[in-house]
């Protein structure tokens, strides 16, 4: 697969302050990439410099093959951008706001996309509002609309469902994984714990150090799991490793079959268990 970004050796400082210590960081055409971390770890600066708005110290920065940012102006419009606070006009109304980015990226049959927008986002009913007397939420939506109206090549989005409500976010990402599915790019920065699992690649970055990259599944498996096997008079607990073979060797000790390589547990998460209980009321209602 092409690569759509590609960073080497990235480094920012702001006076003292290093955000950005040696970062490598590949992204391919078509992957969903999660960036996680908290505060202060570099998210946005990382953000910022692969749409041009930042120049880093040390390092290069290439998207689309394309160097940043020596090519922003080029590279811009290929690349749908949501920051984390959003950059919308408080005194335009939601529907001005994403005609604006649509008028500025010379989209074609710009009011039924702009339409596609605002409905995809939840703000159709919305868009006569001006965008001052809207909820951090909404403003956080209008936001999204106007990174995707262009169906860019590339979207780089930080925080992008800070404050959508679980149900919108779900549909976020349904639309999120289509787009992957048509060869958009995505990279996405969050401090939500449940949304890297629903990415390709998820790096996590620390202190300025990308120092985790891989898929979710494996760095699932890093982590370890809390057995408790009940028995006829007793229990035993122990933590294991998450990993199929870790769980097997253990049930191993009380009979289980050596023919049997693996037992995979999953539950449910708590997004998943809150999305069902609603849909279940939704249908008693």
């Amino acid at each position: 697969m092409e690569t759509a970004i590609s960073v080497k050796g990235l480094m920012k400082r702001y006076g003292k302050v290093h955000a950005l210590k040696g970062v490598d960081l590949s992204v391919k055409r078509g992957c969903i990439y999660g960036l996680l971390g908290p505060n202060g770890a570099g998210k946005s600066t990382l953000i910022k410099s692969l749409v041009g708005s930042v120049r880093p110290n040390a390092g290069t920065v290439e998207v689309l093959g394309h160097p940043m940012p020596g090519s922003a102006r080029a590279v811009r419009a290929c690349v749908g951008y949501m920051p984390q606070v959003p950059a919308v006009y408080g005194d335009l109304s939601v529907r001005a706001n994403v005609a604006f980015f649509a008028h500025a990226h010379r989209v074609d049959q710009l009011e039924q996309k702009v339409n596609a927008a605002l409905r995809f986002v939840g703000l159709a009913e919305a868009a006569k509002r001006k965008v001052e007397t809207l909820s951090s939420g909404l403003k956080q939506r209008c936001s999204l609309a106007c990174a995707l109206v262009h169906a860019p090549e590339i979207l780089i989005l930080d925080e992008p469902t800070a404050g959508v409500d679980p149900i919108l976010k779900a549909g976020f990402w349904r639309h999120f994984r289509n787009l992957a599915s048509k060869g958009t790019t995505i990279l996405i920065s969050t401090h939500l714990m449940d949304e890297p699992l629903l990415c390709d690649t998820v790096g996590i970055l620390r202190e300025g150090h990308l120092i985790v990259e891989d898929t979710p599944e494996k760095i699932m498996s890093k982590g370890n799991t809390k057995v408790t096997l009940k028995l006829m008079h007793t229990s035993i607990e122990k933590e294991i490793g998450s990993d199929a073979a870790s769980l097997s060797g253990f049930l191993a000790g009380f009979g289980l079959s050596p023919e049997v390589e693996g037992i995979i547990l999953r539950p449910e998460s708590i997004e998943e268990i809150f999305l069902k209980l609603i849909e279940e009321k939704g249908h008693d209602q």
